[in-house]
């Protein structure tokens, strides 16, 4: 493992720590940095008014975001290694109250841009440290309940922050947006200051500056390429296709380094344990559905119902709370029961759901939209905590940190080419029903080639999930390979995954 060229590693002891208290710490810093990735989209019009700038520009807003944290995220694996729990998990929340105190006064979109930039580095800093630490200092048969009750705040932060932005915006500017999270970010920082303890092992690895160059084209690359077409942009479109070539050839060096590397940033041999590889297989099907239903069904409320854009985001909101509130559910049915038992189900669910949001019309009532949400984000909810857990449970304690790193980074990476994906399967299928219509004008007409598309997206996610669901079989209960304490392992003489 990556035990540094400093000499003595600090390990310290998490047998008897009070594991209420820092959970309590880490759950309310997620969920105000979570809450702030959708809280503006909403506000998107008036910002666009306001600064003078067009929509792709504004944009940019979500694209950086979404790109600062899958440059981030790789790197974490580094610096948990190289800083203390207490000192990564406030200088990220510091960060992120900067930001928001940064974007709130902007006075352009410049300086707005800015402070989402130092958000994202707060947020794309506290959500590895937040899992390693739950890795850390919860026993494997306990840990299936705190993930979801981390889950829960993951889940139910994107799902609210639509619906409180219009309620904001209803009766107040844009700027308090970021000046209501000021509070929240503050508490988050002085709860954590009192109660968060250290529970990483500080090792201090040699740093492989070639290595960090290599993770930031790449996943940069790769998260920005995918975005770009994702706005509209095409695929034929030279800076697209440029940014994957750039990103996934870095990406393909990145590993290679960090096969023959002593002291690897990530270490990619994580990919050797079975269950972690099948689960972020899983977890990768399930960002890219879930973050492209969040495009799709916002703009057929909008575009094929009508509703306004409030309105849709309340006739979305109880997918969102419920599908929150299933995660602590799933967590300890997890923790009962074992993976399988709640995946497969999961994934029949999903597939069921996808089949009859595949058959959507104009004339579809409301009340069905709603139903169907809140049956997918169930069913998402009954794959994603149990893959994620069941794949970390497999690595011995010196790979968490390269794990929850892994694990976040693709499903950012997911999150961007599902988004792009779909929209682009979505775009072409709205194009083929207009280019075969009699009247493309006819407003009908455009209502029915934005159903036309929808119908398109959600046919190939739903035969996606059928492959998921192949894989959600081979899913097995797992622990981690039995390790001497204080005596870290070589990357290349690990014990051999166990499987159970």
């Amino acid at each position: 493992m990556n035990i540094g060229a400093t000499g003595t590693a600090s390990a310290p002891q998490t047998e008897g720590i009070r594991r209420l208290p820092i959970t309590i710490a880490l759950i309310i810093g997620a969920f105000v940095s979570i809450l702030n990735e959708t809280l503006l989209n909403v506000a998107y019009t008036d910002l666009m008014k306001e600064l003078s700038v067009t929509p792709s520009t504004i944009q940019w807003l979500s694209t950086v975001y979404m790109l600062v944290i899958g440059i981030l995220v790789p790197i974490t694996a580094l610096l948990i290694q190289w800083f203390t729990t207490r000192q990564m998990f406030l200088s990220a929340m510091i960060l992120f109250l900067i930001g928001t105190i940064v974007a709130g006064v902007a006075p352009s979109f410049a300086v707005l841009l800015t402070g989402r930039i130092i958000q994202a580095i707060g947020t794309g800093l506290l959500l590895p440290v937040m899992m390693n630490t739950i890795l850390t200092i919860y026993p494997p048969e306990k840990r299936g309940a705190a993930m979801g009750t981390i889950g829960l705040v993951i889940m139910f932060g994107p799902a609210i922050g639509p619906t409180l932005s219009g309620l904001i915006l209803d009766s107040l500017n844009w700027r308090w947006l970021f000046f209501l999270i000021i509070p929240l970010a503050v508490f988050s920082i002085l709860f954590a200051a009192v109660y968060l303890r250290n529970v990483s092992e500080i090792t201090r690895p040699k740093v492989d500056f070639l290595s960090i160059l290599l993770s930031t084209i790449g996943f940069g690359g790769v998260v920005y390429g995918f975005s770009h077409a994702g706005e509209g942009k095409g695929w034929s479109d030279p800076v697209v296709y440029i940014c994957l070539v750039a990103g996934f050839v870095s990406l393909g060096l990145f590993v290679w380094r960090q096969l023959v590397v002593k002291e690897p940033t990530l270490d990619v041999r994580v990919f050797k344990y079975p269950m972690f590889a099948l689960a972020s297989v899983l977890l990768m099907v399930m960002t890219m559905t879930l973050f492209s239903t969040l495009i799709l069904l916002p703009m057929y409320l909008q575009g094929a119902l009508l509703l306004a854009p409030f309105a849709a985001g309340v006739a979305l909101l109880p997918g969102g709370v419920i599908n929150g509130l299933m995660s602590p559910v799933a967590g300890r049915l997890f923790d009962k029961f074992g993976p399988r038992a709640l995946v497969v189900p999961g994934l029949i669910i999903v597939i069921a759901t996808l089949w009859f949001m595949k058959d959507l019309t104009s004339t579809t009532p409301v009340g069905t939209v709603i139903g169907l949400h809140i049956a997918l984000l169930i069913g998402i909810s009954l794959v994603m905590m149990p893959g994620q857990t069941t794949g970390l449970n497999q690595l011995p304690r010196q790979m968490y940190p390269h794990g929850t790193a892994i694990m976040n980074t693709l499903q950012q990476v997911s999150g961007a080419i599902g988004t792009a994906l779909f929209m682009s399967i979505y775009s072409s299928g709205q194009v083929r029903y207009l280019q075969a219509s009699a009247n493309p004008e006819d407003p009908a007409e455009m209502s029915n080639a934005l159903v036309s598309g929808i119908h398109s997206a959600f046919t190939i996610s739903m035969f996606v999930g059928v492959l998921a669901l192949v894989l959600g079989f081979f899913l097995r209960r797992t622990e981690a390979p039995v390790e001497a304490p204080h005596h870290p392992v070589h990357p290349k003489a690990q014990p051999q995954p166990q499987q159970h």
